[in-house]
């Protein structure tokens, strides 16, 4: 990875994206050690989370995460799900966070160097194109070691700097002995719940 100490860094997190880049590689992000990575390459000024809720659910799995993300260093950025029925009579339900990230990359991005987006969806490659003509440079995370890969071709190859997420499960995976034995310590503390139950996942 190429970062420079000087850098104003933000990370933009498709949180569903990159759950799904991870599990498909079969390692759960310690996001503790995520800020502490990125956070020693430059100067972060921000980390943001996106992810849709479906709010009448009485409990879900992803609601810890959030909790522990919210007071541990990120910022969470949240809306509520839309259902609906599909031709065939099925229920869907649709939370698509694209266009909160792409508006905050955009407004916030006068103020920092370097933004790292944590997805792989092709929708992105304008945004990256777009930020890049202000002078940004851009790094995506997602993953080419899955079949099919995680990340969009086009993405990839506008962004400055690909980094590959299976190259950082040394860096910022949890240990798998760790799963299970939480304390119920303060809310600064606890390491975060496991992240998305396959329930939880939303169709974007």
């Amino acid at each position: 990875m190429i970062f420079y100490p000087t850098e104003r860094i933000a990370l933009f997190i498709d949180g569903a994206n990159l759950y799904a880049a991870a599990k498909s590689l079969s390692f759960d992000i310690d996001y503790k050690r995520l800020l502490t990575l990125f956070r020693s390459k430059g100067q972060l000024v921000r980390a943001l989370y996106y992810t849709a809720l479906i709010e009448d659910q009485e409990y879900s799995s992803i609601r810890p995460l959030i909790d522990w993300l919210d007071y541990n260093g990120y910022t969470m950025v949240t809306k509520p799900t839309k259902e609906f029925v599909d031709a065939t009579g099925r229920r869907k339900i649709k939370g698509n966070m694209d266009i909160e990230l792409a508006v905050d990359a955009m407004e916030l991005a006068e103020h920092l160097d370097h933004l790292v987006l944590f997805s792989g969806d092709g929708d992105f490659r304008s945004l990256v194109e777009a930020l890049q003509h202000k002078g940004k440079r851009v790094s995506v995370v997602s993953t080419l070691s899955t079949n099919p890969p995680m990340v969009a071709d086009e993405l990839r190859r506008q962004a400055d700097q690909f980094i590959d997420l299976a190259h950082l499960q040394d860096e910022i995976g949890r240990d798998p002995s760790e799963r299970g034995h939480r304390d119920p310590r303060r809310r600064q503390d606890p390491e975060p719940l496991d992240e998305y139950e396959p329930g939880d996942l939303i169709e974007t």
